[in-house]
């Protein structure tokens, strides 16, 4: 019975060995990524990228989502940069391709949102807020209603003190 448990225990070693193995790290895959995404047009996106294990080198990014091309530089292992989606862009769907300088290529798709967004809220609330009116009367009327109280409290008082 021993023997099977140290037989499945090597077995699981060696398939962690064979299959689990050391991670790779985050460059060694050529890849792109843009957040936010979906993003509203107008809206400036981060750019994240890796060419190689080292990302010592700067690579482009083109896409009909924003204008021109950008360039990503080095940054703690990876490849960042920024890019604004202009504000009159259309909604849909665009492609986002990275070109590293070792030749590398990869590709991603950045939804881009364009609703139309209201300039000023409407006016609603109460007290300072509200159009015309002004927090004197709420003042007022809470100075009163304390007043009020109190006096509910003193009278209320008396007339059970009294009659106990």
């Amino acid at each position: 019975m021993r023997g099977r448990r140290v037989l499945a225990l090597l077995a699981l070693v060696a398939a962690f060995v064979l299959f689990g193995g050391v991670p790779a790290s985050a460059g060694e895959h050529t890849f792109i990524e843009v957040t936010p995404n979906p993003a509203q047009a107008g809206t400036r996106v981060d750019l994240r990228a890796s060419c190689d294990r080292d990302n010592n080198r700067q690579a482009t990014v083109h896409s009909g989502a924003f204008d021109g091309q950008v360039f990503l530089r080095p940054d703690n292992g990876f490849l960042t940069g920024h890019a604004t989606i202009p504000s009159n862009k259309e909604a849909g769907d665009y492609r986002v391709d990275l070109r590293c300088e070792n030749n590398k290529t990869a590709n991603t798709t950045l939804t881009v949102l364009n609703m139309s967004q209201p300039t000023k809220g409407p006016a609603t609330g109460g007290g300072g807020t509200a159009v015309g009116r002004t927090g004197s009367y709420l003042l007022a009327g809470g100075v009163v209603a304390v007043a009020l109280a109190i006096g509910f409290g003193f009278f209320g008082n008396r007339r059970t003190g009294n009659g106990a």
